[in-house]
């Protein structure tokens, strides 16, 4: 009798130590983003200054950004400072994530996770990296150079934070394909042999995702299309290399298809 009325209790009590857990680590990681955006928005002039480069080197000479709105001057850079902090902790918070989760996996779980975590962080800052010293300076001069005579190229401090914003996600998320491709192999949903049939399907869905992410220039969208499609192949060969037993599995596949064939 006395250990029925203790059940509950007892069910209880993990559920709330999870919850406190849960909380400590969403705490830790708020504390985190705080610090890394004290001094980020002590220089937020200096780093929109920085975010805007690539487009104020193809203005024409005395070109420069406008601000439409009253409060825009502030806001803007004080919105990129937040978000600066954001990215620069990211670490920080999926390290939180990952100490929240771990009790729950299996050892072969987590010894697969830390990889992972480092290395779509990796892949998400290389894909900002790319759009920033890449694909900017390409499609900026693109789009100044088709302005009409007598029009003055002035673009809105928001709208280009906006649209700066939009291409690093669109970078950062594209360059996490190897990771998907990789957790997709793992889990034994999909084998690097059936991606490869797959690759004139992909060639032609990466370009139809750059007409979405991507200014509707040729430039800008070949600029992440081709990246994708590379990343496809470094995907897949990841996956065929690092998988374990995936040789044996294609081995097998092998073997049962040319028994079905005899």
């Amino acid at each position: 009798m006395s250990h029925k009325q203790n059940a509950p209790e007892d069910r209880e009590q993990p559920l709330m130590a999870h919850l406190l857990e849960l909380r400590s680590r969403l705490l830790r990681a708020v504390v985190g983003i705080l610090i890394v955006f004290i001094p980020a928005a002590f220089y937020a002039s200096e780093l929109y200054t920085w975010l805007s480069g690539p487009l104020l080197a193809q203005l024409p000479e005395g070109g420069s950004l406008i601000a439409t709105g009253v409060a825009a001057p502030f806001l803007a850079p004080f919105k990129l400072a937040m978000l600066t902090a954001v990215v620069i902790s990211l670490p920080w918070t999926l390290y939180q994530i990952w100490g929240f989760i771990t009790p729950g996996l299996y050892a072969q779980e987590r010894r697969l996770m830390t990889p992972l975590l480092i290395s779509s962080t990796a892949l998400f800052y290389l894909g900002m990296a790319f759009a920033y010293f890449v694909v900017f300076p390409v499609a900026f001069n693109f789009f100044v150079s088709f302005a009409p005579a007598g029009v003055t190229v002035a673009t809105d401090i928001s709208s280009y934070l906006d649209f700066v914003l939009g291409m690093f996600i669109a970078f950062g998320v594209a360059f996490e394909l190897p990771i998907a491709i990789y957790l997709l192999v793992w889990a034994g949903m999909v084998t690097p042999r059936a991606l490869r049939s797959y690759r004139a399907y992909v060639l032609v869905g990466a370009f139809a995702v750059g007409m979405l992410l991507t200014p509707p220039d040729v430039i800008s969208q070949t600029l992440l299309a081709v990246p994708m499609y590379l990343l496809y192949e470094i995907g897949i060969f990841a996956a065929a290399k690092l998988v374990p037993g995936m040789r044996e599995v294609e081995a097998q596949q092998d073997e049962q298809r040319q028994q079905g064939d005899g």
